[in-house]
């Protein structure tokens, strides 16, 4: 197992904007702050009862803020592991009209620590790093531990929602995702295209569109399709106890 994913794991870095995140600390966590959370998410940091989202790779924050200012009645974590770009989108975050959301800066190996069993509604993960070099793939956050963390943290019928631009990445997912479902029988693939935005148009994060992972576009999606790359795109949904908690893992 990657050291990463477990309990004595510490993070290790020499960089000035961990110190400078410090200055939004009212939304900001950095490192093992949020494991601090862990099952007290929305007692202890939103205070208040809400459906929990997870973004895993904000990037540059587009798609945090937006589905955020979208969606103020749902608590929404934020995860990236960049310093620099991270303090840009917590200033951006500081002058947002909603504070339903949290910001944290930690590695994705780490939501298990981070979150209890059946704490979340739903888990996006958009464009992480493809690592392209085979000799890099071990890199790749998408690995069947990553599964294994996601399943646990999720609610019964949970989902979680992909998009990448790069083939071999979702050649990787789509082969992972085949002998896990086969082997674990933890989720189930309710969608599934090669090319996402092929005779749709981009529209405002609305959430009664069908599929939801094609209402809206993140910064660095936009430069893919303005390039002609196909997006490619999944839905998972936890098999959980599916039946016994009705509507759970509905973005709503």
């Amino acid at each position: 197992m990657d050291h990463t994913y477990k309990a004595d794991f510490v993070y290790k870095h020499d960089n000035p904007y961990h110190d400078r995140l410090g200055e939004f600390q009212d939304f900001v966590l950095r490192d093992t702050q949020g494991e601090a959370f862990r099952g007290k998410w929305n007692t202890d940091f939103f205070k208040r009862e809400a459906s929990l989202y997870l973004e895993i790779g904000t990037g540059y924050g587009d798609f945090m803020m937006e589905f955020c200012h979208h969606h103020p009645h749902v608590n929404f974590v934020g995860l990236d592991y960049r310093f620099k770009r991270g303090y840009q989108v917590a200033k951006k975050l500081s002058r947002s009209e909603v504070q339903n959301f949290c910001y944290l800066r930690a590695r994705g190996e780490r939501i298990a620590h981070t979150f209890a069993e059946n704490e979340l509604d739903g888990i996006f993960f958009f464009f992480s790093d493809p690592w392209p070099k085979k000799r890099h793939h071990k890199r790749r956050l998408f690995q069947a531990e990553f599964l294994n963390s996601a399943f646990t943290i999720l609610k019964p019928g949970g989902k979680v929602y992909i998009k990448t631009d790069h083939d071999g990445y979702a050649e990787w997912m789509e082969e992972l995702l085949q002998n896990h479902v086969q082997d674990q029988g933890q989720f189930t693939l309710e969608f599934q295209t090669k090319n996402l935005w092929e005779n749709v148009q981009p529209s405002v994060c609305n959430i009664a569109s069908v599929p939801f992972l094609s209402t809206f576009q993140t910064k660095f999606e936009k430069i893919f399709v303005s390039q002609g790359t196909k997006i490619k795109a999944y839905v998972l949904t936890s098999t959980k106890n599916l039946t016994s908690v009705p509507g759970r893992g509905q973005v709503q």
